[in-house]
């Protein structure tokens, strides 16, 4: 090395504690719809233990790879891939239970795939990092899942959590697709 040149950051294993939990909440997504299946209070209980499970694996893998320096590129692609898995699979099962209108687990995904088809296609030109808004709407969306997967007479208060995060999704993707175009056209002004 040179003097001034800096050096190269060092290569993080893919093989980390971080991209671990992600795997597993992965895994942890056809047992959690294979639970929900089942009839009785007791296989309930079990599919949201191990969707409680699989949800907080997502803040504390996130959390690892930033604070310990394991971030990876297998990280930043299958980390959104494992929370659309989970979420997906719960909205979408929940819909043919009955349990929850298809047109909300419609919206949720459209703009759930939709936004991550969109950074794709934007990362030429830049990042388009996750906001407040979209931590908010990941938190009321496991919320209202969880809660719709919870036995009982929850009915108000499944219909008002899902109402918030069907809104917070909503506007959260219209704010990202806003900031998509900013990027997009500043990218190509200074191209």
């Amino acid at each position: 090395m040179t003097a001034g040149t800096p050096e190269p950051p060092p290569t993080v294993s893919l093989y980390n504690i971080a991209n671990a939990l992600t795997m597993l909440r992965i895994a942890l997504v056809p047992l959690f719809v294979w639970l929900l299946f089942q009839e009785g209070t007791a296989w309930r209980l079990s599919a949201f233990a191990v969707f409680a499970v699989a949800s907080i694996t997502d803040k504390i893998d996130g959390d690892l790879a930033r604070s310990r320096g394991l971030v990876t590129d297998f990280g930043k692609i299958a980390d959104p891939i494992a929370d659309k898995a989970l979420t997906g699979a719960a909205l979408i099962s929940l819909s043919v239970l009955g349990e929850l209108w298809w047109w909300v687990t419609i919206a949720i995904l459209v703009r759930e795939i939709g936004i991550t088809l969109m950074r794709f296609v934007v990362i030429r030109y830049g990042v388009i990092p996750a906001s407040k808004g979209g931590k908010l709407k990941t938190t009321l969306q496991i919320l209202a899942i969880g809660l719709y997967i919870l036995p009982g007479p929850l009915d108000p208060l499944r219909w008002g959590f899902m109402a918030a995060a069907l809104i917070v999704t909503l506007v959260t993707g219209a704010d990202y697709v806003l900031q998509a175009w900013r990027l997009r056209k500043t990218g190509r002004a200074t191209a």
